[in-house]
């Protein structure tokens, strides 16, 4: 049975005002010479064209923010956070404008498109609430009780090279950006061009609301062309996408000795305990595995199911999958979207037809499905799936989930954590507090409990990141702000210095100190 689909409006919901697509393109960092035509996941047709940005205009963009990023600097953070704040309420207003450029250029469905405005939204007024005090200095122990004084202090890094990904180019830019920009850097960014409007819409509405207008620069390109300048000339790297190209990141960088963030890939497990409640943990699958059409690094690729749940689990998991509803429509009747590139749609079927054709049973889905548009393919269940096949170990970043049988917890533990990756992973059960002693035993840097990602992954007060080769650094919590900083300790010494006083002898004043260590543990002073 093919999933169902929901009909589209018309091709003139698929369009973007010309005046709209015009003031957002004025911000990209480029002298206008070359443009890129986005073209729309769901329809093929063009969507919008932007001005490319070359090397040079890289180079000119870092002159204009390190210009900018001074001022800015010495502005005090409650100044810095101002257009922040301003933000949430603005983003509220315009939400319907938001949402229609996520969707248009990602392809994805529109409720999964929320979730990207619900993070802006919300992470973004985290940190303007917590970043003054974050950054305001503050005082350490120092060596000697009373006359060792410390101050720790934290300085922007510079310039930050933020590159964000396709997959959700509006959270993973934004809201990546603005710690950055509170703690009084400026910011080069580079999104994906397929998917450069939604930044280039918050970058708009930002400057609207007070933000200097070289603070935060969008340039737009291919790595190949921009991709060395913009490594090479910042003071920090964030990036979010492949293993493979933060590797290549990380050595372009290691000569500088120029500190980096990378969230990468992931081949994330789903662990259902037996006494899981069935129709709960199948339906939250369904949202675990196919927000975004799969195409989301901390999604489910991979389902262990114990076997005294299977046979009820499975088949339920299977029959909501198979009715899940496909579409293009700028609303939020569709769960579930388009692939965004013709390269993604290539990958899920190699993967796909290869598991079938060595022996893997399709439970759901297994198709492309050119009659809802060009890279739409439906949500699919794989079982039989082993080691030889592609899609086993390897990430598919689609629509794609295996399925697998397991006997007791040490088994499943041990093929959760088989994999190179460990950047997100799920557990259902009755009893929170089971799952929380198993999720401690898996190699992943967020775990949830009855949820798929969100429950981790917005919780904006604690760090969220990979393990292994899925990353380096954390986004999120304190860490999300202070790794765009400098730390800096500042002592001073009163009244004595560290020789002895006076005519002491050296030798009495060594045992002098020591003695003064037992008795300031006595004393619970250190």
């Amino acid at each position: 049975m093919a999933s169902p689909t929901v009909p589209a409006k018309g091709a003139a919901e698929h369009e973007l005002p010309q005046t709209l697509i015009d003031r957002l393109a004025s911000h990209v960092a480029s002298d206008g010479a070359e443009s890129a035509t986005i073209p729309s996941p769901f329809t093929g047709e063009p969507l919008a064209t932007v001005p490319i940005s070359k090397a040079d205009d890289v180079r000119k963009a870092y002159e204009r923010a390190r210009a900018a990023q001074r001022a800015w600097a010495e502005l005090p953070a409650g100044e810095r956070v101002k257009p922040f704040l301003k933000l949430t309420e603005a983003l509220v207003d315009r939400r319907d404008e938001i949402l229609d450029i996520i969707q248009l250029e990602t392809g994805k469905a529109r409720r999964h498109a929320m979730e990207e405005f619900l993070d802006v939204a919300l992470c973004s007024l985290y940190y303007a609430r917590r970043a003054p005090k974050l950054l305001k200095p503050k005082r350490r122990q120092g060596m000697m009780p009373a006359l060792t004084r410390v101050r720790e202090l934290r300085h922007p890094k510079g310039v930050v090279a933020l590159i964000a990904p396709w997959n959700y180019p509006f959270a993973l830019g934004a809201s990546d950006i603005a710690p950055a920009l509170m703690a009084g850097n400026a910011v080069i960014h580079k999104p994906d061009t397929q998917t450069c409007l939604s930044s280039l819409w918050v970058l708009d509405l930002l400057v609207s609301l007070g933000l200097p207008k070289d603070l935060w620069q969008i340039v737009v390109g291919e790595p190949s062309e921009i991709g060395d300048p913009l490594v090479e000339n910042a003071d920090y790297v964030s990036f979010t996408g492949s293993t493979r190209g933060g590797k290549a990141i990380a050595e372009k960088v290691a000569s500088r000795l120029v500190a980096y963030s990378l969230e990468l890939g992931g081949k994330n497990p789903m662990i259902v305990l037996p006494d899981a409640d069935v129709e709960r943990t199948a339906r939250g699958a369904v949202r675990a595995c196919f927000t975004n059409a799969g195409q989301l690094c901390i999604s489910i690729e991979r389902m262990y199911v114990h076997e005294d749940v299977y046979d009820r689990f499975v088949p339920r998991f299977a029959e909501l999958v198979k009715g899940m509803k496909l579409g293009t429509g700028l609303d939020f009747d569709a769960e579930m979207g388009s692939l965004t590139h013709q390269r993604q749609l290539e990958a899920v079927n190699r993967h796909v037809d290869q598991a079938v054709k060595e022996g893997a049973t399709v439970l759901a889905g297994g198709k492309a499905r050119p009659d809802v548009g060009p890279l739409f393919y439906e949500p699919t269940i794989l079982a039989d799936v082993n080691g030889d096949m592609d899609l086993c170990a390897n990430e598919t970043f689609g629509p794609v989930v295996a399925v697998y049988k397991y006997r007791d917890e040490d088994e499943v533990v041990a093929r959760a954590n088989d994999t190179p990756y460990g950047l997100n992973a799920s557990v259902w059960t009755k009893n929170p507090a089971r799952g929380r002693r198993l999720a401690a035993r898996i190699q992943a840097g967020t775990v949830n409990i009855n949820d798929g990602y969100g429950a981790a992954y917005a919780s904006y007060d604690s760090p969220m990141g990979g393990m292994k080769q899925s990353g380096v650094g954390r986004r999120h919590g304190a860490e999300g702000l202070l790794k765009f900083t400098e730390v800096q300790t500042i002592a001073s010494q009163h009244f004595m210095d560290l020789e002895p006083p006076g005519s002491i002898a050296y030798d009495r004043f060594a045992g002098l100190m020591a003695n003064g260590i037992k008795l300031m543990k006595k004393l619970h002073i250190k």
